[in-house]
């Protein structure tokens, strides 16, 4: 039932949602920049391989000192983001990532990589963290499948452009100069959102001001929650196959295909912009759609777009070697990307619908600890090491079990998906 609001209220209001757009816009442009900066090293790898003469176990295990340090600090910026304000731990998060990728000239052995790799996790972990976590206090639950999307519309364009500037400023300049041109952008939005963006009261998006103590039975709550678990282990493996693939399409494309660094770079860029920026953007709008009707949309949306990834992907990677043609490599791996994408919005919304807004980042930290342990930290190094026992399409297979596991896992979620309590239409 619509209702008017009384004079005083509307210019709080307008104050608000004005508030919330800032916040949506500069928090979304900085996880533009944080993809960028991950997916560079996949688009050099092979420039990097070469100058350190590293075998295929090796690069994929740089990825894995990234994850570690990722993982290791989510508990603590987790806590971090239930007792502190999050938009100056967000600005120096940015900072810090930033300042990591400058130095990064300054690197010139192999142990060295490993720990600027590390590093650059440790900045990173916070954000991932803390602006879901914030966005969810200026948008209710019905919003939040809508504006996580928005939010993650910067995955596959971010990535697509780190693997750009990668394979195209490394080739002509040097891949270290790759990670020079990257630190630039975030500097300059996390001064914007030190300037602009303000801070929304937990729970304010739904009324839900209480505080409660967090502790042990924190950790109790979240570890019964059945939707919030399913949620996380489908994650996880949608996570092994998106990082495995991620990593070493590029050089798998080279292999197969014959292509220079620059031309699988920009391949792999376009795919990625254009199949991921589609799939997120109509996964979505089918949640949203399907969730005014059936508040499992959040977790039958990412099933079916696992489960209808996996015939595409199956013809990318062993059309080369079963069929002795690569005609289904590209649109296999175009239709692949696009369906994994499909739930790259609903999962993350329903992750946060499924946790009270007391404890959201204590979730968000447990979510992104689990869904790298399990997913993107290990899936290159595994990969790496059946593509040096047999070939890269083989290690790539792991991707497909994965996938299955994923598609399974949502379908079992679904069960557990919580009733959402729809707020009052105030004009």
């Amino acid at each position: 039932m619509l209702r008017e609001m009384p004079a005083a209220t509307k210019p709080i209001r307008s104050r608000t949602i004005a508030g919330a757009t800032t916040a949506l816009v500069l928090l979304t442009a900085l996880n533009f920049v944080n993809y960028i900066d991950r997916y560079i090293l996949p688009g050099v790898q092979e420039q990097v391989k070469g100058e350190f003469h590293l075998s295929d176990a090796q690069i994929g295990s740089l990825t894995l000192w990234f994850m570690l340090a990722y993982m290791a600090t989510s508990p603590v910026t987790g806590w971090l983001g239930d007792r502190f304000p999050r938009k100056p731990m967000i600005v120096m998060a940015a900072l810090f990532w930033s300042a990591i990728n400058l130095f990064t000239a300054t690197v010139h052995s192999y142990d060295s990589l490993n720990l600027r790799h590390a590093a650059l996790g440790i900045g990173e972990a916070s954000f991932g963290i803390f602006a879901p976590a914030l966005l969810s206090d200026f948008y209710p639950e019905e919003q939040r499948n809508r504006v996580l999307t928005i939010f993650n519309i910067a995955i596959p364009v971010g990535a697509a452009l780190g693997y750009l500037v990668g394979g195209m400023v490394g080739e002509r300049f040097g891949w270290r100069m790759s990670f020079i041109v990257s630190a630039v952008p975030g500097i300059v939005i996390a001064l914007l959102i030190a300037v602009l963006m303000r801070e929304p009261e937990r729970g304010a998006s739904s009324g839900e001001h209480q505080k409660v103590k967090l502790g042990k039975a924190t950790v109790g709550a979240l570890l019964r929650n059945k939707a919030y678990l399913a949620n996380i282990f489908g994650y996880a493996a949608v996570t092994f196959s998106l990082g495995g693939i991620s990593w070493w399409m590029p050089s798998f494309l080279q292999r197969e295909t014959g292509r220079s660094q620059s031309s699988a770079a920009f391949l792999m860029g376009a795919i990625t912009v254009v199949a991921g920026l589609g799939g997120t953007i109509l996964g979505g709008w089918v949640a949203q759609r399907w969730f005014a009707r059936n508040h499992r949309a959040l977790y039958f949306v990412p099933a079916m777009g696992s489960l209808l990834a996996v015939p595409p992907a199956l013809l990318c990677f062993f059309g080369p070697l079963w069929l002795r043609t690569n005609a289904y490599t590209l649109p296999g791996l175009g239709l692949a990307i696009f369906f994994i994408f499909l739930g790259t919005g609903p999962v993350n919304a329903a992750t946060v619908n499924a946790v009270r807004p007391e404890v959201r980042a204590t979730a968000l930290a447990g979510q992104l600890f689990l869904i790298h342990a399990l997913g993107d930290a290990i899936s290159p190094r595994i990969i790496g090491t059946v593509s040096d026992h047999s070939n890269l399409a083989y290690g790539l297979g792991s991707t497909l079990i994965a996938l299955v596991v994923a598609g399974l896992v949502f379908l079992l979620g679904a069960r557990y998906a919580p009733q959402v309590r729809v707020a009052v239409a105030v004009s």
